[in-house]
């Protein structure tokens, strides 16, 4: 009696693996894209010493180290803003908030210039002004 071997090659193909590495890779991007921000406006503050907090409610005006202006209310996005447009833009927040104040994030390497711009658009405007930095 000659008992016959029946080898067959099955074509399938296992998913376990392969859903286990594609939920690994996309845990892996939604996890990295919420610790960074390409729109993140890249600003090397000075050092003090001294420091005070300011009230949540601000208007944020940077100044980053090409001289680039941008402006953010809040806790929102900054936006790139013309020096020349600054004045008007702080006079429509004024208006709506006169209690207001703006914090200054000038990068260390700016010319002092653009700082005193800024701070003379603040002062027409009777604005408070706080100058951010950062701990020696």
């Amino acid at each position: 009696m000659a008992l016959k071997r029946r080898n067959r090659v099955e074509a399938t193909f296992a998913m376990s693996s392969m859903t286990d590495l594609v939920f690994l890779l996309l845990l892996f991007f939604v996890m990295a894209s919420t610790m960074s921000s390409p729109n993140d406006i890249k600003i090397n503050l000075p050092t003090s010493r001294s420091q005070h907090a300011t009230r949540p409610l601000v208007a944020k005006v940077f100044i980053d180290a090409i001289g680039d202006y941008s402006v953010a209310i809040g806790n929102g996005k900054p936006q790139a803003i013309l020096p020349e447009a600054l004045d008007d833009y702080l006079a429509q927040i004024q208006a709506q908030d006169s209690t207001m104040s703006v914090a200054l994030h000038a990068d260390g390497d700016v010319a002092y210039s653009k700082v005193v711009h800024v701070l003379d658009i603040v002062n027409e405007h009777h604005m408070k002004l706080v100058v951010a930095t950062k701990k020696p």
